[in-house]
């Protein structure tokens, strides 16, 4: 075995291991939330990912920065394939494993990917250039100061990394199999390396040859690795998870809200629709809706780790429109911020677990109850999301514990609590609500 042999495995085992331990402890963090059901209509859902996270069909609502993220999301996608070959090179110790074997269809592989990777290069610029230059104001609400601005260059710049590691690799292996074809397998005219090759580097001589298509060789496989073990920390980590949080986003109606058994038998019961319930006063108080992330389901805490920041929820959510606030995209970054704080405090501490987790906080430390009221739960931030995340539910959540747990809530919101409850409608009226049924009926009953 030789050297290069050695180092690549010592690599891919350092950064698997590491990698393994980064990823199992999202998921611990993502199950620290309230056990959901969520299995059926698999047939639609499945649909769903087919259509909206392998397809990116949402986000082709706003089509340039689509057709852009399209063009870098295939080349990543297609450069899996190089990279496959990569690795079986690097256990195997050969050269271009499939060239021989493939023909021509390796020759229109590798300049299909080629073709891609120029089409991504330009979108990488396009979006550095949204970002810093031009300034999009999605871009630079105060939510993404500090890292998710830095997040949002860095992805970007590995990506030009990463095409200069394949052009440097394929550019000088083309020529290297005019110099030494025993060691480097034809590949046929590539798209683009044909011809970039030579222009770039047709002076140097073998041996430099030689050092930069090993140099492109360890740059793609280095940047690759260590997006693996970026993603993690970064918003990118929805190349991975916008799959299953599309899989097992909701199918019903945006506009319906999930019922609470208990209040509605409450209110049934309140308005003599139902025998009135009887009341344990020994029985201790329950709390409603969510305080924590504990309190969330694991679904929500998906969302939140699945969120790509894009920033559209924002952009159309007419609270934060009309200067409020409230931002949808905040809410989920403080629910992952939440849910990674306490993952890091159960690494650190192993005597504390899910069920006696208690450090004097909760996502009301991260989410202001200004937030939370501005919100019209109007769901258009649902609608907007490229990856179906729903930042209403979490909202309500909160909102929820806010007034039926901890009785609080605006003091513009109680005179309307107040009619409900007396009157059964929102509007301070002297009669009941069912009066004109009432009279209705013994009108009915007097023809």
């Amino acid at each position: 075995m030789g050297l290069q042999q050695i180092i690549f495995l010592l690599l891919i085992g350092i950064s698997g291991y590491f990698g393994f331990k980064r990823y199992g402890a999202i998921k611990r963090n993502i199950f620290l939330g309230q056990d959901e059901d969520i299995s059926d209509n698999a047939g639609q859902r499945w649909k769903n990912v087919l259509l909206v996270a392998l397809g990116q069909k949402k986000m082709f609502k706003r089509i340039i920065p689509a057709v852009l993220h399209f063009f870098i999301y295939a080349a990543f996608l297609m450069t899996q394939i190089e990279l496959i070959e990569i690795i079986l090179d690097g256990l195997t110790g050969k050269h271009r494993i499939f060239a021989s074997s493939l023909g021509g269809f390796y020759t229109f592989l590798i300049s299909f990917i080629e073709i891609l990777s120029i089409l991504a290069f330009v979108a990488t610029i396009i979006f550095l250039w949204r970002r810093n230059m031009l300034k999009l104001p999605r871009f630079h609400k105060p939510e993404m100061n500090g890292w998710p601005k830095l997040d949002g260059n860095l992805i970007l710049y590995g990506e030009i990394l990463l095409l200069i590691g394949i052009f440097t690799m394929n550019g000088t292996d083309t020529l290297l199999q005019q110099l030494d074809p025993a060691h480097y397998p034809s590949t046929g005219n590539l798209a683009v390396s044909s011809w970039l090759g030579p222009a770039l580097f047709g002076g140097l001589g073998e041996s430099s040859l030689h050092i930069l298509e090993r140099a492109g060789w360890w740059l793609h496989l280095i940047v690759i690795l260590g997006f693996i073990y970026y993603l993690p920390i970064s918003k990118h980590l929805h190349i991975f998870l916008a799959f299953p949080n599309v899989y097992f986003a909701k199918l019903k109606s945006r506009g319906e809200m999930e019922n609470m058994p208990v209040i509605m038998n409450e209110v049934k019961s309140m308005m003599g629709l139902i025998p009135e319930i009887p009341v344990d006063p020994n029985e201790e108080l329950p709390e409603f809706g969510s305080k924590d992330i504990f309190d969330l389901s694991w679904k929500n805490i998906l969302d939140a780790y699945t969120c790509t920041e894009c920033g559209r929820c924002t952009s159309m959510c007419p609270a934060n429109l009309t200067g409020k606030k409230l931002s949808p995209r905040k809410i989920m970054m403080d629910i992952r911020d939440r849910a990674e704080e306490v993952g890091k405090t159960l690494d650190a501490d192993k005597t504390k677990t899910k069920e006696n987790y208690d450090d004097g906080k909760n996502l009301f430390d991260y989410i202001s109850k200004e937030e939370l009221h501005a919100c019209t739960t109007c769901n258009a931030c649902v609608e907007a999301c490229p990856v179906m995340i729903d930042p209403l539910e979490p909202i309500l959540k909160l909102r929820r514990y806010e007034i039926l747990t901890e009785s609080a809530g605006p003091a513009e919101w109680v005179p309307m609590f107040t009619a409900i409850e007396n009157g059964g409608a929102v509007w301070q009226v002297p009669d009941a609500r069912d009066k004109w049924a009432q009279e209705f009926n013994q009108n009915q009953d007097a023809e």
